[in-house]
């Protein structure tokens, strides 16, 4: 077993909410500019990243080099042409026809693609980048509707890793931010490094089944890198949470309650919001043991970053309205500002 700290760092999904942990990311960024020894990106201090959905693409983005700044305006500068031209749920006048987002997902990625194609490109000096051009290892949830199992791109941090780390980063980035309802599951095909093409075929959002990734990395830390328990330091930042809760005694909770009313898709809401929270449950397990018995003395180090939302300062997954993104981005300041000193101590030192 390793002697040495294994640091990680995880982002959860959460579709446009994710300038919440890019934003928080920037300003942990800014504080690092005057190190002395160079270590001025967030890269530089994990062992391991892992993100799903919005929260995979800024995992990748991350380990490219990219900035976190750069990271966090790419968001908010482009919100409107990813998510600005969403179907409506319903076509029609008189009587709605059964169209917009029931036969169809709510919006096209080609912009997203390119974008986020282009972004990579760039940062890994106009070569297209794979998993493997990462600078440090990475590990992205995805759901693959082909085998019909989850599935986890990694580096090639491991000797039996010998698959993903072909794939072009951004097409793992559009594989596990394939949102159902939000856009198609994901197809494409590329070239492998020793240049034979394999298809990438209806891939779907890590999210459905880790959206908090946090227990994954864990475990890949355990297993793969063969890491203590006790040598973990684990950053987990989330994008907000909500407690699901309807205490009405309503009799209809047919498919008009769970995707429709309101303009809500409380089913979505429901298993992304209960999986976050269920991993951040078994972690803190794991940290500082039943009912925190451990507290005094917890088996690894462990900061979760997150904030709770209410009616007045949620977002949906797809808003495009700048202002409000922007609003909604600033709690990452306050929380930066509630945890700055623990979180340099704890993972920048």
């Amino acid at each position: 077993m390793s002697s040495k700290k294994f640091k990680i760092l995880s982002i959860d999904g959460g579709g446009i909410k994710g300038v919440f942990p890019a934003l928080f990311l920037t300003l942990l960024e800014d504080e690092l500019k005057n190190r002395t020894d160079g270590k001025t990106k967030i890269y530089q201090h994990f062992d391991l990243i892992t993100g799903t959905s919005t929260g995979g693409i800024i995992a990748i983005a991350l380990a490219l080099g990219i900035p976190a700044k750069e990271i966090y305006h790419l968001y908010l500068d482009n919100a409107k042409n990813i998510f600005g031209s969403k179907k409506p749920l319903f076509l029609g006048l008189k009587k709605p026809f059964f169209l917009g987002q029931i036969f169809n997902s709510a919006h096209k990625r080609n912009f997203l693609e390119n974008l986020v194609r282009k972004t990579f490109k760039e940062a890994n000096n106009g070569t297209e980048p794979r998993l493997g051009d990462c600078k440090t290892n990475v590990c992205i949830p995805i759901y693959d509707l082909i085998q019909g199992n989850p599935s986890v791109l990694k580096t090639k941090y491991h000797p039996a890793f010998e698959r993903d780390y072909h794939i072009p980063a951004y097409q793992a980035a559009m594989a596990t931010s394939a949102a159902p309802t939000y856009f198609n599951p994901y197809t494409s095909e590329y070239k492998d490094l020793n240049g034979t093409t394999k298809d990438f075929v209806n891939k779907v959002d890590g999210g459905i089944m880790a959206n908090n990734p946090t227990l994954v990395a864990f475990l890949e830390a355990i297993k793969a890198f063969k890491v203590d328990m006790s040598q973990l330091e684990i950053l987990s930042l989330g994008t907000g949470y909500k407690k699901f809760t309807d205490g009405n005694s309503r009799k209809r909770w047919g498919l008009h309650y769970w995707m429709v009313k309101n303009k809500r898709k409380r089913l979505i809401e429901l298993f992304m919001q209960s999986q976050s929270q269920l991993v951040a449950n078994y972690i803190s397990l794991l940290y500082q043991g039943i009912d925190k018995s451990e507290k005094d003395n917890p088996n690894f180090i462990y900061d979760r970053i997150d904030v709770f939302l209410n009616e007045d300062n949620n977002i949906e997954m797809d808003e495009c309205n700048k202002t409000k993104i922007k609003n909604f981005a600033e709690l990452a300041s306050i929380e930066f500002q509630h945890n700055r000193s623990a979180i340099l101590k704890n993972h920048f030192y």
